[in-house]
């Protein structure tokens, strides 16, 4: 089994490299993009049957910063 988890930050945290990314693509004369925020895609391969819950549980306690950062869990076949 397999689950993609999307971590990106909560809004009104600040993020400089999505800001990065934004003056970079200004400075290549992309006019149209008013903002831009940046995150990770983290990819899992687990045994069949780990839970829902479990996943949860990886995310909360390393793989996002619930502080600053939302997590989305996406399971694949």
């Amino acid at each position: 089994m397999k689950a993609r988890i999307f971590v990106t930050l909560k809004p009104g945290v600040l993020d400089p490299q999505g800001k990065a990314i934004h003056h970079a693509l200004e400075g290549l004369g992309f006019d149209g993009v008013s903002d831009v925020r940046a995150g990770k895609l983290i990819e899992l391969d687990l045994a069949d049957g780990t839970s829902e819950a479990d996943i949860e549980a990886m995310c909360r306690k390393l793989l996002a910063n619930t502080v600053i950062e939302n997590f989305k869990i996406e399971q694949l076949a």
